[in-house]
Formats: structure tokens, C-alpha cells, sequence
């Protein structure tokens, strides 16, 4: 038990060094958050697999802002002579938006997805990852607004069977239309966090994410997010 409470620590000690490379050194203008995930994923047979994600978001500037909730339906076609773990989804994104916990507007999202759940193995390191596209629509104000969305994450045993785990995700804006006004990179979300099972089919995910947002003639925004993810397969 000694020695397992050891590596876990020099696991962190490493993870607050990357933490440090991680927060982008131009951001001025920050807020603290917090996000609570939990994800459920069924697997339908044949190679189907349904997933619901939902996400609460609260933050020290704006309280609770953020309720989205994720239904996506996919298909595994690496056993149909893709590449490994190969998933194509499609799904449906409700997200209302709130200030304080005061409704503000809703947003509705059509969302394609490309997954590779074992993209490579480097060492003891395994990687993954996925592209997504998403339309967007918000309740009152014309327009669609087309956003890409890829992302990478990789995984390497720590102690026993906890992973410490570190991703990025960039959102990069197609078009431009009345709420989505920047076009080209809008932000990146770098994270470092621990996963670690709780029984066989639920594990826990506790981390950190910095998300950078670029704003054009004035100063950068920075996010620093405590996660705390819970993930269930059946």
C-alpha cells in the first residue's frame, strides 16, 4: 500500500510540471471553474454502442452557466477491415446556457464523429483519439455556425491499475454567423488528470484543464477547471 502511495505521488508531482507547461503564459484575463461529467455507454451488439454524457459547468465569474447533454449512437467498423477500435457516431447535443442559474439561451448541436480508441502505442503509453464536426444553433438568432473539433489523449499506468492521463482539443470555427463571430482556432482545452476504476464497469477520472480562448485585439481568456468525470460502460 506504502509503495503504491508513493508512485501515485511522484505521479502527481510529474503531473503539476506538465500542469505548469500547460497553462498557455499569454492568457490574462482567468476564471476558476468546475465541471461534473458523468457518461454512460451501452453496448447494443454488433458492433453498435449508444452513449449520454452530461455536463455541468459552474464558474466563480458567471455561478452556474452550463447544462449540456450529449446522446450520440455509434458503430464499430474496424472489425469490417478498418483500422483498430474504429467508431463512427452521430448524435445530438442540448445545451442550454445560464448566468447565475438564470436561463439564458439554448443551443442545439448535430454532431458527427470519428473515433480511434487505440490510435497507438508508444512504450507504456497508449494513445487515442477522434474528430468531431458540429452545427449549431441558438434559439433567436439566425444562422448555422460549423465548428471542427479534434482531439487527442494520451494514457500510461501510474500504480496498479491508475492511469495519469493528458489530452488536447482544439475548436476551430468553419464559418461565421451571429453568435459564432471569430473564425479560425477559438480555443484549446489541455487537461492532465487520474483514472482510476472503481469497480468493473465504473471508473473516475480527476483532473485538470486549462482552456485557452483566443480573442482577436484583446487579451486571451484562461479557464482553470477542476473535473471530476465518472464513466460507466454496460
Amino acid at each position: 500500500m506504502r509503495n503504491r502511495f508513493h508512485a501515485m505521488a511522484g505521479g502527481a508531482a510529474k503531473a503539476l510540471g506538465v500542469v505548469a507547461l500547460l497553462a498557455p503564459a499569454a492568457a490574462m484575463a482567468s476564471d476558476a471553474q468546475h465541471w461534473e461529467i458523468l457518461t454512460a455507454t451501452a453496448n447494443l451488439g454488433d458492433g453498435w454502442r449508444a452513449s449520454a454524457e452530461n455536463i455541468t459547468r459552474f464558474s466563480q465569474t458567471r455561478g452556474f452557466y452550463e447544462l449540456e447533454q450529449n446522446l450520440m449512437v455509434g458503430h464499430e467498423i474496424g472489425d469490417k477491415g478498418g483500422p483498430p477500435g474504429l467508431v463512427v457516431y452521430l448524435g445530438y447535443t442540448h445545451d442550454p446556457q445560464y448566468a447565475h442559474g438564470n436561463f439564458t439561451i439554448m443551443e442545439h448541436r448535430f454532431r458527427q464523429q470519428i473515433s480511434l480508441d487505440r490510435l497507438m502505442q508508444v512504450g507504456p503509453v497508449r494513445f487515442s483519439g477522434r474528430v468531431r464536426v458540429e452545427q449549431r444553433w441558438r434559439e433567436g438568432i439566425s444562422g448555422t455556425a460549423w465548428r471542427l473539433r479534434p482531439y487527442i489523449k494520451a494514457a500510461m499506468p501510474i500504480a496498479g491499475k491508475v492511469m495519469l492521463v493528458a489530452a488536447h482539443e482544439s475548436f476551430i470555427d468553419a464559418n461565421r454567423n451571429g453568435f459564432q463571430r471569430l473564425g479560425g482556432e477559438e480555443r484549446m482545452r489541455n487537461s492532465l488528470g487520474f483514472n482510476m476504476p472503481l469497480n468493473r464497469r465504473v471508473t473516475l477520472e480527476l483532473g485538470y484543464l486549462n482552456q485557452h480562448g483566443f480573442v482577436p485585439g484583446a487579451k486571451d481568456t484562461n479557464d482553470n477547471v477542476a473535473t471530476l468525470e465518472i464513466k460507466a460502460n454496460f
